[in-house]
């Protein structure tokens, strides 16, 4: 299935430089967000407005959160976690795959006509987090996308998802089997909004998804607008805001989608990039707000790391015993990871023979593997190739052979200790 792909003027992060990470992050005047609205006709996600980080970036931080996971974006590599394969309630985390279903199937200019079936009562439950639609109303899926993942409208969600599989059961349908595609094994949706908290992901299985809609062109610019102006039926504009607090207090955040109901608690995606590192913090279950967890997972991912080459092409590491005999290895490919600072005095390396390997191997293959590991968590492997094929080594013989070979030695050798 073809791809459609949003468009994209590109997003320019703002990023720290320098190597101190600050305790507290307080934003500059006029940086911080808004106030957000009460219920019964407001946001059910107050915005913090400042945040507090460890003081210390290198040590993992204690999370109130029920799970959680900090990644690198780029490489998929999990930098710390807690209970990541937990199956939670995520809330309006679900409108991620909403979106991403959205835009595979959708083209942003399509308009589409809001069907009765989207729009919410002043009574419903969800009416507290909607953009306001009418039956009837035409609008763009952009707009739409907009209002779902910057104000979790909804009603947003449910007009695209009524649009796109002519029903919001149909579009749950599509929910699962995409997520099976993605091998999201401990997910399961019940509702395109998140509102059905029988819905249920894990971190892990989140951090497949969000690398996917990350991948997406032009989607990082969406996710982090803050303010969009979407045009009502009446000729009005409806003004929405991103409730993703980070954008104003976490510097180079770039999205991602937050989310809540009473069952699943505060949840949170964050995404952040530092020069060329791109993190994304995935916290579920925090029991107040998600908004600290997450920025202390960021701090921890940015100040407590260190880039190191482990390995590299060609490298040449030694000569390992195989069946048969012994051949000298060179690295396969390069490695190159994220090691905790604390811990880049304790890399060790490893050297797993592969058992099947037999003299002679073909040149070039596999046999073995290098494992880089620091206490507690292996780093990563890098395949050991067989660098040069030596000659086999000589046949010893038969027992008299052996025998008569040794005897020849000692005898030589007394002949030369007694010769002038």
């Amino acid at each position: 299935m073809l791809r459609r792909r949003i468009a994209t003027a590109l997003l320019v992060v703002a990023v720290i430089s320098g190597e101190a990470v600050l305790t507290s992050f307080a934003a500059p005047r006029g940086s911080a967000p808004p106030p957000t609205p009460v219920p019964p006709h407001g946001s059910l996600s107050p915005f913090p407005r400042s945040l507090t980080t460890p003081a210390d970036p290198t040590a993992s931080p204690a999370l109130t959160a029920r799970s959680a996971l900090l990644a690198d974006l780029t490489t998929g590599d999990v930098l710390d976690e807690k209970a990541p394969d937990r199956p939670v309630p995520i809330a309006s985390l679900t409108k991620l795959m909403t979106a991403l279903i959205t835009v595979e199937r959708t083209n942003l200019s399509d308009m589409i006509t809001v069907d009765p079936r989207a729009v919410f009562r002043r009574r419903d439950y969800g009416a507290s987090s909607i953009l306001g639609l009418k039956p009837g109303e035409k609008i763009s899926v952009e707009n739409l996308l907009y209002a779902m993942l910057l104000g979790s409208a909804n009603d947003a969600a449910l007009a695209l998802a009524i649009h796109i599989a002519g029903s919001e059961a149909g579009f749950v349908r599509l929910m699962n089997a995409r997520a099976r595609r993605l091998d999201m094994t401990h997910t399961v949706f019940f509702s395109s909004t998140g509102l059905d908290d029988r819905g249920r992901s894990t971190a892990r299985d989140l951090l497949r998804l969000i690398r996917v809609t990350d991948a997406i062109d032009g989607f990082d610019r969406m996710t982090a607008t803050r303010f969009r102006a979407i045009p009502g039926p009446g000729g009005r504009d409806r003004r929405i805001e991103n409730r993703n607090a980070l954008l104003w207090l976490y510097p180079g955040t770039f999205g991602t989608k937050t989310g809540s109901t009473a069952l699943a608690g505060s949840c949170l995606i964050a995404s952040a990039a530092r020069g060329d590192r791109r993190l994304v913090a995935i916290v579920l279950g925090a029991p107040h707000e998600s908004f600290s967890d997450a920025a202390a997972l960021l701090a921890y991912g940015f100040g407590g790391f260190t880039r190191r080459i482990l390995a590299s092409e060609g490298d040449d590491e030694g000569t390992i015993a195989i069946r048969g005999g012994a051949v000298p290895v060179v690295a396969g490919v390069a490695l190159s990871a994220l090691v905790p600072t604390a811990s880049i005095d304790h890399v060790r390396q490893r050297i797993s023979v592969d058992p099947r390997a037999a003299f002679p191997p073909a040149p070039r293959s596999r046999v073995g593997t290098l494992v880089v590991s620091i206490p507690g968590l292996t780093i990563g492997s890098v395949p050991l190739l067989v660098s040069v094929v030596p000659p086999p080594p000589a046949s010893p013989g038969p027992w008299w052979v052996r025998a008569g070979m040794s005897l020849g030695r000692s005898i030589a050798g007394a002949v030369r200790a007694i010769s002038p």
